[in-house]
């Protein structure tokens, strides 16, 4: 695959980390799109702030690198304002289920036809490496310097309670399956998210003995079940695991369309009423 075909050559080196994990996901997103063959003039993408969100500056299609939190906000309204743009938002988990929770939880329940590819490495990795809604209960943060106490936030289950119409989470140290499911969001009308645990060795690992990608890469394998494995299992049995696959996949109205379809009906409504003034007037 021709990867420089979508990138902004000029902006490369990245700033990520040797480790981190977010380059793979972000290569298993140009992938699907590439296997869609998508025209990239109609293709958004969309980040706030994070080292997830500087993806944008690297990507040749139409990007917008917003403000902290606010990347569903700006998504929302472009998606509103041109309906046939394919709409993706690339964020971490701190930029949309913190700042950005709320947001987050709209945009689900609208079903606005809208793909998220949030990466989730526990942590602000970029911002001083503060607690995120993700940190594992026990991990250390510069927030949390004798290690997390508040309850963790499972983003999947949170797309599913809102709304979305596809909830899919993969990992960095299974790049195959994390095509696919890119790519069946990416398909799936409605909202759609796929959730990607990512490594953060820089911000996370350091602070929580795995000082090194290969360190947190083997944490993952280790962690990370499929839900097929996952479905046969006692809760006892899981545990803390990190269940991966497709979580929701349903058929619900999708926002803009049914916007469409409320314009439509007002015009012919205005117009009946139109006709019926003029009829009285004669």
């Amino acid at each position: 695959m021709d990867y420089e075909r979508y990138l902004r050559e000029d902006r490369l080196p990245v700033i990520w980390c040797s480790g981190c994990g977010h380059g793979t996901a972000v290569k298993a997103l140009l992938r699907a799109i590439d296997k869609l063959e998508w025209d990239q003039d109609n293709i958004s993408v969309v980040s706030g702030i994070g080292c997830s969100s500087r993806a944008t500056g690297y990507l040749d299609f139409n990007t917008l690198h917003t403000t902290h939190g606010r990347a569903l906000a700006f998504a929302t309204g472009l998606k509103m304002a041109k309906p046939g743009m394919k709409v993706i938002v690339i964020t971490g988990d701190g930029d949309a289920t913190a700042i950005g929770g709320n947001h987050f939880i709209h945009a689900a329940r609208r079903n606005i036809d809208i793909t998220v590819l949030l990466l989730n490495n526990f942590i602000y990795g970029m911002t001083g490496g503060q607690a995120s809604p993700t940190t594992p209960r026990g991990a250390r943060a510069t927030t949390a310097p004798f290690g997390a106490i508040d309850p963790t936030f499972d983003i999947a289950k949170l797309a599913v309670a809102a709304g979305a119409s596809y909830v899919a989470r993969g990992s960095v140290h299974s790049p195959a399956p994390l095509d696919k499911l890119m790519k069946a969001a990416l398909e799936k009308p409605g909202f759609s998210l796929v959730e990607v645990m990512s490594p953060c060795p820089t911000g996370f690992g350091r602070r929580n003995r795995q000082r090194s990608g290969r360190d947190q890469f083997l944490w993952l394998k280790e962690n990370c079940i499929p839900k097929r494995k996952a479905d046969k299992m006692t809760a006892e049995e899981l545990g803390d695991r990190i269940v991966t696959g497709v979580l929701a996949d349903d058929e619900r109205a999708e926002y803009t369309a049914e916007y469409q379809r409320l314009v439509d009906h007002l015009a012919v409504q205005r117009e009946a009423q139109a006709a019926a003034a003029a009829g009285g007037k004669s």
